[in-house]
Parts: structure tokens; C-alpha cells; sequence
């Protein structure tokens, strides 16, 4: 343990020696120093590379000076050496003879009454090692790496007058050191600067016009505050200095914001110059200029700096309000084209669903919003090629809707009319009217008939196609039928009128029904009265027209298939003919 507490002694030695070098020597950077104490005394090798020039007498004496401030108890001498890194023997050396300092009554080393020294502290005094103590341990030899000269004297050294050179050299450089920091004894020029900064800075902020005259200002500011932070906290006008410091502080940081703000501006501006390309380049410089003036924005009236940010904030709302509306316009744009898009979506599921004419007409009139919605963007707009590809897409489609619902109106057109040419004939038919019934069945099964394969209407049209066949062939019977009527018709005409009219008629599926009139009953009473009479007006041979006139209507009622009925005026049978009589 005792080694082991001398070795740090002399560790702390050798970075004494090593400090004090530093500082005499220019080149002391590149020297190493080791401490030894054998049982012939201390021995201090200095070491350095051998392209280091080296006045031996200043590293001696340099050497010499700093032992000499340690306070050995007698005489001692001290063997120094100078080597160069690698060479096992040094090139030069030296014997220094140290006296014993005056001691007192006491027993202890003499100081001068005004000490420039702190006492050592009780940590310090551990480290106290005496050269009798030493030679009692095994020898701690740092130059165990090279032989070393005998020394010719002893040398006997107390750590603790050691420890308290050093501690002496330390406050001693200290208080030098502290005393000539900035307004702590001289002048205080960095007040003097920093007040007239102060003072002189409102009159320069309010001439700034631009950006390059405020980081004048700015850099004066700067200034100031970096030699107010050289002044230490032992000083009497720190307390001065930070207040100015923190003063300077809040102006500069209102300056740097403005000056951050018109850098944007300018880098704003310059973006501006070349047309946007995207929305998001919009929202871009919308966002840059956000960052100017939010913070321009802040300047209060009272302060230096509102004058020229006044002037500057009207513009740039002018170019905010600009980009604003320009985002505004291409999200327009942007929404039509996701509207269409949408649409055309639903479009597409209608196409897969329609299963009538009002489903493709539908079909049709969402993809014809969905066009026009993308023949709105405008030739300008960012959004304006990818509306124009869709179109392409699009449009196509809407031909191929448009197609399909005029082919199913057509259709449904045409079922409509056969189902009305249908109902008509029924009319018709109600009314007996046989010829105009057979014409709107076979108009009504001729139009069902044209109905495309292709369409909705399809099935619906061939359901009708038979039993409006077989109403046709009906009426086309009852036609028939009413056209061998009129002929029959036609014939009892010529048959009840000879002169005079003989008879009237009826005629139904029933059979013919004839009926004399009384006219003509009245001339065969007549007849049969005078039967000489001379009236050639109305003579006639009342037997035999009778006869000739049953003869006639019976053939008359054969042609028609009919029975036959005669009766006379007074509602008597006369005659009767069945079928096949």
C-alpha cells in the first residue's frame, strides 16, 4: 500500500513537471516525464522524438525551478535525465542540489505569514512517504527500460510538501486566471459594446428595408451576446450583463424570426415563377406561405419591426389568397373526378342487374353523368389527362348502353303495339265487326312476331304469339261466315221487293226468318176476291208467286246453310225448311 501511495506522489509530480513545461516550452507538447525514487534518491526523466529540438539548459532549469518550490527537511539532490524515444541511455543530465528551507520552533516548515497557498487537505496528507518508508517496500522503478547513471547524492522528498507546491501552483494560477477574466478588475467593454447595440439598434431596425439589412443587425446582436457570454459569474456586473444579454436576446430573436420569414418568402416567390405541376405542389407553397406570415403576424404594432412587416404582410396574403384559390379550383376538379368515378362504378353493377328497359335506361344515364362530369375539367387542370384517359374508357361504354336501351325501347315498343293491336281486335270482335277484328289479330300477331331475340321482351312476345294465332283464324271464320251473310242478304233484298215490298227478313246462326207484309196480303185477299180485275199495277198471280217466292227463298237459305221460317203478316207459318230439307 505504502508503494502504491508514493507511486501517485510521483505521478503527481511528473504531471507537475510535465504542466510547467507546457507552458514554458513551446514544444513541450511532445515531452513525457517519469519519476523514480530509489534508495540513492529522485531521479526525473524527461523523454521526446528525435526530431524535437531541445535546449537542455531552459528543460533543466525549468525542472530545477519547479522542485525548488517543494520544501525538502535537508539537503537533497536530484539527478535528471534527457533521452530520446527508443534509446536506452540519455543524451544529457544533470545534478540539482536542493537546500533544507528554514524551520521553525515547532518543528515544521516555515511559510510566509501571507500565504498564497491553501492548506493541504487531509486527503492530501496520505499520500505522505518518507525515503526511509520506501526503502523498507521493494523499489518502484519507472526506468526499469534502460540502465540508468548512479546517482552521486540522495535526495529525500515529503509528498506532502509536494501536494502543497502543487496545490499552491494551482491557486496561485487560478487566481490569476480569475482575476483577469472580462469585468471582473479591467474595464467592462462588453457591457459598454452591448448597451450601445442596444441603444443604436431601434433607429437601424426601423430603416431596414429588406432582409440583408436586418442580419446586419442581426450579426451586431450576435456579436454583442457572444462577449456578454465571456463574462463569469464571479464578476460584479454579471447580474448587469445577463439582464442586457437576455435583452438582446428577445430583440434578436424577433429579428431572426422575421429574417426566417422573408428568407421564405424569397424562396416562396421563387418557386412561384414555375407553374405547379400537382396539387400537392400547390399545398406545398400554400404551406410555405403559411410559414411567412403566421410568424409576420405576430409583430405588434409597437414594435420596430411592424413597419416593414406591414409593408411585406399585404403581399404575401395576396399570394396566400392566390394559391388558395388555385387548390380550391383543382379540388373541385379532383372531386368531379372522384364523383365520376363513382359513378361509373355504380354504373357497371347496374349493367350486371338491368333486366328491363328502365334498368337500361338507367345504365345509360349514370354512365352519361359520369362523361359529362369528366368533360367538365378543364383543359388547365392538373386533373385534366387522367379525366381524358378515362374518357376513353368510358365513353365506349356509354355507346354500348345507349345502344342497348334504344334496341329494348324498341322492343317494348313493339310488344306495346302488339298488345294494343290485341286489344282492339277484342273491341271489334265484341262489336261483330269480323273483318276489322281478323285485321288487328293479324296485325297484333305480325308486330309480337318482330320482337328481337336478343331482347328483355323476347319471351314475353312468343307467349303471344299462339293464342293470338288462333284468335286470328276466328275472326277469319266469323268473316267468312258474315261474309256469306251479306250475300244472303243481298239475295232476300231482291227476292221481298218486286214492285211492291213482299216481304221483310231476319237473319242469324239461327236460320233465315221471312215475314209477308201486309201489303202484300192485302193483294192476294185481293186476288182472290176479283180475281178478273183489270189494275195491272197491282195484279199479279198471287198463286203463283207464292209458290215462285217459297222456291226462291228455300234456294237462298241452302246457299247460307240456314233453315228457313215464312210467315205471314198476321205471324202464321207458311213454310219452314230445315238443314237438309
Amino acid at each position: 500500500m505504502k508503494v502504491a501511495v508514493q507511486q501517485e506522489d510521483l505521478q503527481l509530480l511528473a504531471k507537475t513537471l510535465q504542466e510547467q513545461l507546457l507552458v514554458e516550452v513551446s514544444s513541450a507538447e511532445v515531452f513525457e516525464v517519469k519519476c523514480a525514487v530509489t534508495k540513492d534518491g529522485l531521479m526525473i526523466l524527461t523523454q521526446h522524438e528525435s526530431d524535437v529540438k531541445v535546449d537542455t539548459q531552459i528543460i533543466f532549469a525549468v525542472i530545477e525551478e519547479v522542485l525548488q518550490s517543494l520544501t525538502p527537511h535537508r539537503e537533497e539532490q536530484v539527478q535528471c535525465f534527457l533521452r530520446i524515444f527508443g534509446q536506452q541511455l540519455p543524451y544529457a543530465k544533470c545534478s540539482l542540489a536542493l537546500k533544507q528551507a528554514e524551520v521553525f520552533g515547532d518543528g515544521e516548515v516555515g511559510e510566509p505569514e501571507e500565504e498564497y497557498f491553501s492548506p493541504i487537505s487531509s486527503s492530501a496528507l496520505t499520500y505522505s512517504l518518507s525515503l526511509d518508508e520506501v526503502e523498507e517496500e521493494e523499489p518502484f522503478d519507472p526506468f526499469a527500460d534502460a540502465p540508468m547513471p548512479t546517482a552521486k547524492r540522495t535526495f529525500q522528498i515529503k509528498p506532502i510538501f509536494l501536494g502543497a507546491a502543487l496545490v499552491g501552483m494551482i491557486v496561485l494560477g487560478s487566481g490569476a486566471y480569475l482575476l483577469t477574466r472580462p469585468c471582473v478588475m479591467s474595464e467592462c467593454k462588453e457591457i459598454q459594446n452591448a448597451q450601445q447595440v442596444k441603444t443604436k439598434s431601434p433607429q437601424l431596425i426601423r430603416r431596414a428595408k429588406s432582409e440583408k439589412e436586418l442580419l446586419v443587425v442581426a450579426q451586431q446582436f450576435a456579436t454583442a451576446s457572444a462577449a456578454l457570454n465571456a463574462i463569469p459569474s464571479w464578476s460584479p456586473r454579471y447580474q448587469e450583463s445577463e439582464e442586457l444579454k437576455a435583452s438582446l436576446s428577445g430583440r434578436a430573436g424577433k429579428i431572426n424570426q422575421v429574417i426566417k420569414a422573408l428568407q421564405t418568402a424569397s424562396l416562396a416567390t421563387q418557386k412561384v415563377q414555375t407553374p405547379a405541376s400537382s396539387l400537392e405542389e400547390l399545398q406545398a407553397r400554400q404551406h410555405l406561405w403559411r410559414q411567412v406570415i403566421a410568424p409576420l403576424e405576430t409583430i405588434s404594432p409597437d414594435s420596430e419591426l411592424y413597419g416593414l412587416v406591414q409593408g411585406k404582410l399585404l403581399n404575401y396574403r395576396v399570394r396566400l389568397h392566390a394559391v388558395n384559390q388555385q387548390i380550391f379550383i383543382e379540388e373541385k376538379w379532383l372531386k368531379k373526378i372522384t364523383a365520376a368515378k363513382a359513378v361509373a362504378s355504380a354504373a357497371e353493377k347496374q349493367e350486371a342487374t338491368a333486366k328491363s328497359l328502365n334498368g337500361w335506361q338507367k345504365v345509360r344515364s349514370t354512365w352519361l353523368v359520369a362523361i359529362n362530369a369528366l368533360n367538365s375539367i378543364p383543359l388547365t387542370s392538373f386533373r385534366y389527362q387522367e379525366a381524358q384517359k378515362l374518357l376513353v374508357d368510358y365513353k365506349p361504354k356509354l355507346v354500348a348502353a345507349r345502344d342497348r336501351a334504344t334496341k329494348e325501347q324498341l322492343a317494348a315498343k313493339t310488344y306495346q303495339q302488339a298488345v294494343s293491336a290485341a286489344n282492339q281486335a277484342k273491341v271489334y270482335q265484341q262489336q261483330n265487326q269480323w273483318q276489322a277484328a281478323a285485321t288487328y289479330w293479324d296485325q297484333a300477331l305480325q308486330t309480337a312476331k318482330k320482337v328481337t331475340q336478343d331482347s328483355l321482351y323476347y319471351t314475353q312476345a312468343q307467349s303471344l304469339i299462339e293464342p293470338y294465332s288462333a284468335a286470328l283464324k276466328q275472326a277469319q271464320e266469323k268473316v267468312q261466315v258474315v261474309s256469306s251473310f251479306e250475300q244472303t242478304r243481298t239475295d232476300l233484298d231482291k227476292t221481298c221487293i218486286n214492285g211492291i215490298r213482299i216481304c221483310t227478313f231476319t237473319i242469324d246462326n239461327a236460320g233465315i226468318i221471312v215475314r209477308l207484309t201486309p201489303e202484300y196480303d192485302q193483294v192476294r185477299q185481293n186476288n182472290f176476291a176479283n180475281p178478273y180485275s183489270e189494275n195491272s199495277e197491282t195484279a199479279v198471280d198471287v198463286t203463283n208467286h207464292l209458290q215462285i217466292l217459297r222456291e226462291a227463298l228455300a234456294v237462298i237459305a241452302d246457299n247460307a246453310n240456314l233453315s228457313l221460317s215464312l210467315y205471314d203478316s198476321q205471324n202464321q207459318v207458311i213454310y219452314t225448311r230445315t238443314l237438309g230439307g
